[in-house]
């Protein structure tokens, strides 16, 4: 990019306070020109001095001032207007080149001249700053509508966030706009998006990512910074300030402004600009700035959720082509399976003493495919329920029944109760699938005995809440860990301090939180006073059919 090329980009919105010096010669140029057209003007009216009025004098004067403002500004304007006030006292009232006036009513003239000029200076600079103003406002109408129509166009939210930058870049008149963003744990900035030459005062590319870098402590602190022209750091108010981001002063030279993005009062990057030139922030361009890096922060964050929904997609392809292959894995084991345990038999009759360990652990690899295909059949929904209203004592005998070859009866305690009333209801009803919700009850029973101490009584309580119907299975084992218990319901999930020998594979307790949830219900978790563990299987209740004896 050449000069040409930067020069006019660096002040959109007019010149920057301390002018360059070709803006300075210019404005000696203007100032000189109408100087010397006041000289001509008064030379020409002087030599007509015997033909002329007071009157064509004044608007001879004035016709300079009006010119020399709109032309030079409200100073030239001024400064014409006091030395036209001189020169038609000097030159053209009597008594001639002298300052005294002869006729008192030469004051009221010389008066309304010079309160004519100043205030047509200070009007006409006003509308060239309201005209200003506008161009600036069509400039920013402009630049929006190309903020719009570039992010809408772009397929991408790449593409959308590099076109943000693209318009920042090229409507603040700086060479480069980059976009930082945090990533990794401890977070550390990545660069995202970049447009123009990006590099540092020396020429070399600039280092944003460094953990001591003043971009860093941006994202960090959520305040603006800035690096100067000569080299030395400002540091803008952070969030401990009552004027958070606080903005360099106009006549602030920078080469590199740095910028939180925030979204709903979360940071989501840095926006960094950058010049090979110092430049100021005027406070067109400052305001404008602020609104763009708005929709840049909400670019970057349209790019954190489309990558988001990505991972989920294909998280949520690999779960369906791993409950898929699941299914069809544990479809074909159980052919050989039941060859196994048919040949087991036939070896145990024959007096085989491995017989009957091969014939267990047959049974136990049956038992692990039957859980693996009910699950495949729970994620896709394919599991038929036929609710209807069973007791809770019958549930509760066919559980006890159930797990009787391998957990001794005298271990579990069965308690019932209070019912809404306050006394103990001796008919618990629920509406439910009896075989289904026997698994599931099944289920929190063998978990129970898996983590409970030898020994230890396991207590199972049934009540009902309302329009539920509870059965809790309280254990004194070891519990679970704050940090685990939004995982516990998960599919092969196994504490990270469990034996490897403890048995299962961590299905139970997720088979019978999907089962229950089939059913309108749940199957809950809490910690037990004392310590263990206490899971609530939670039915649907029912009220007792009005003919019922």
């Amino acid at each position: 990019m050449d000069q040409a090329q930067v020069e006019p980009r660096l002040s959109p919105y007019g010149a920057p306070r301390d002018a360059p010096p070709a803006d300075r010669q210019h404005v000696v140029v203007r100032w000189v020109a109408w100087l010397a057209v006041l000289a001509v003007i008064t030379a020409v009216m002087f030599l007509l001095r015997p033909q002329l009025d007071k009157a064509h004098v004044a608007l001879g004067f004035l016709i300079v001032v009006l010119g020399g403002s709109a032309a030079g500004g409200r100073a030239l304007g001024v400064a014409l207007a006091f030395l036209s006030f001189i020169l038609f006292n000097y030159l053209f009232l009597t008594p001639y080149y002298t300052f005294i006036i002869g006729d008192p009513l030469d004051w009221l003239v010389l008066a309304a001249f010079l309160t004519t000029g100043v205030v047509a200076a200070q009007l006409l600079n006003r509308a060239q700053e309201r005209a200003e103003i506008a161009r600036q406002r069509a400039i920013e109408v402009e630049r929006l509508a190309a903020l719009g129509s570039e992010t809408l166009n772009a397929g991408r939210a790449e593409d959308a966030l590099l076109a943000i930058a693209e318009v920042i870049r090229s409507t603040i008149g700086v060479d480069c706009c980059e976009v930082l963003v945090p990533r990794g744990t401890p977070p550390q900035l990545t660069l995202l998006t970049r447009t123009g030459p990006c590099a540092d005062g020396a020429g070399s590319a600039a280092d944003v990512t460094s953990p001591w870098s003043l971009a860093v402590w941006v994202a960090e602190k959520r305040a603006v910074a800035a690096e100067r022209a000569d080299g030395t750091k400002w540091i803008g108010a952070g969030d401990d300030s009552d004027e958070l981001l606080r903005w360099p002063a106009e006549d602030t030279e920078i080469r590199t402004l740095l910028a939180p993005l925030i979204v709903r009062d979360r940071t989501v990057g840095v926006l960094r600009v950058s010049n090979a030139k110092p430049y100021s922030l005027d406070s067109g361009r400052e305001q404008f700035l602020r609104a763009l890096s708005f929709y840049a922060a909400l670019g970057v964050e349209r790019v954190q959720l489309v990558a988001e929904a990505e991972r989920a997609e294909a998280f949520r392809q690999a779960d369906t082509l791993k409950s898929a292959l699941i299914a069809g894995v544990s479809h074909d084991l159980r052919t050989p399976l039941t060859t196994i345990k048919a040949l087991a038999h036939s070896l145990g009759e024959a007096g085989s003493p491995e017989a009957l360990a091969i014939e267990e652990e047959a049974d136990r690899l049956n038992r692990l495919v039957a859980d693996l295909l009910d699950l495949s059949r729970l994620n896709a929904g394919a599991m038929t329920m036929r609710p209807e209203i069973n007791a809770a004592e019958d549930l509760i005998g066919a559980a006890l029944r159930r797990v009787a070859g391998a957990i001794d009866p005298k271990r579990i305690r069965v308690t019932s109760g209070a019912s809404g009333n306050g006394q103990a209801d001796p008919v618990l009803l629920g509406r439910f699938d009896f075989v289904q919700s026997l698994r599931a009850l099944v289920n929190l029973l063998e978990n129970a005995d898996k983590y409970s101490p030898p020994g230890e009584p396991i207590e199972l309580t049934v009540s009902r809440a309302g329009e539920q119907l509870r059965f809790a299975v309280a254990d004194r084992g070891p519990g679970v860990e704050a940090t685990e218990t939004s995982r516990i319901f998960e599919p092969f999930y196994r504490a990270p301090d469990v034996a490897p020998d403890i048995g299962g594979a961590g299905l139970g307790l997720a088979i019978a939180r999907r089962l229950a949830a089939e059913q309108a219900g749940d199957v809950l978790y809490e910690a037990r006073r004392g310590g263990g563990s206490v899971f609530t299987l939670v039915l649907p209740a029912a009220d007792s059919p009005p003919n019922a004896e």
